[in-house]
């Protein structure tokens, strides 16, 4: 197996702003990068088109390319009807800024996705990633979600109800591994038709745990990145690590997304540790021996 996947890193994870996190991804060797852009200097709403312009610019100067932007809201994703129709048009600015900085990819978490499909939750989730579809569908782009509040085999049933499929898939194993217990390579095969946009991160399953614990539920809590992070370095029901030091085995899980014939970024997330920097440079090294 040579893989020949672009590796891409979260500038977000290095913790030190847009600007700098993007020379440190050229620095780390990574090929492109993944920017969150749901608030502060990435907001659509305060980037003015010159602004957009420049950044593109510099993100080009510095030999890097955009695998995707992070629109994840946050809260209980597209659970709440009420809540829905503004968030679907923040979603839609995300993606329009998207593509004005050379990607169509927008990953984002919609909330755990219920068992049964009749639920008033689902059919909620199910209205919201219709019209996201739709809009992501008529300019040959996506809104890929994130991998590991549910289990593989529902979340494609969930995708398969959708008309277009505007609205796929952000692979990461590690998610499914430390929350779901799901085999990751099981998971490629199952959700082949829809993964646009992979992370590449590592962790260890210490016990199982509601997945509401973690991602929230409409009535239950709202998911917050920092109350996932917290989860994932105390190590109380699973803990991230370093890539390679997990129970993800990449090995496997590589050769099924060649196998699947997926030719996209392999995007390094690191949400936890105290030498994000180190760590990163460490993960790029260890996707690069398998090129």
């Amino acid at each position: 197996m040579k893989l020949t996947n672009k590796v891409g890193v979260i500038v977000d994870s290095f913790g030190i702003g847009v600007r700098e996190g993007l020379k440190k991804a050229r620095e780390v060797g990574a090929d492109g990068v993944q920017i969150y852009a749901v608030s502060g200097e990435m907001d659509p709403a305060g980037l003015s088109g010159q602004a957009r312009r420049e950044l593109r610019s510099y993100i080009d100067s510095l030999g890097l390319e955009i695998s995707a932007l992070c629109g994840d809201l946050g809260g209980h994703g597209f659970q709440d009807a009420a809540a829905n129709p503004a968030k679907i048009e923040q979603s839609k600015r995300i993606l329009d800024l998207a593509l004005e900085l050379g990607t169509n990819i927008v990953t984002t978490h919609i909330g755990i996705v219920p068992e049964d499909p009749n639920d008033r939750i689902y059919a909620a989730m199910q209205s919201a990633c219709e019209e996201l579809s739709s809009y992501a569908h008529g300019m040959n782009a996506y809104f890929a979600i994130e991998t590991g509040p549910e289990p593989a085999a529902r979340l494609k049933t969930f995708l398969d109800s959708l008309t277009q499929n505007g609205v796929s898939v952000n692979f990461d194993p590690a998610n499914m591994v430390m929350v779901t217990g799901d085999d990751p390579v099981q998971g490629v095969v199952l959700l082949k038709d829809y993964i646009v946009h992979t992370h590449v991160k590592d962790g260890i399953r210490v016990r199982e745990i509601d997945p509401k614990e973690v991602y929230g539920y409409l009535g239950y809590s709202q998911m917050t990145h920092e109350h996932i992070a917290q989860l994932a370095a105390s190590g109380r029901a699973f803990e991230e690590v370093p890539l390679g030091e997990g129970q993800v085995k990449f090995a496997e899980y590589f050769q099924a997304l060649q196998q699947i014939g997926y030719t996209g970024y392999l995007t390094i997330e690191r949400e936890v540790g105290d030498q994000p920097e180190v760590d990163i440079r460490k993960a790029v090294t260890f996707i690069r021996n398998y090129q």
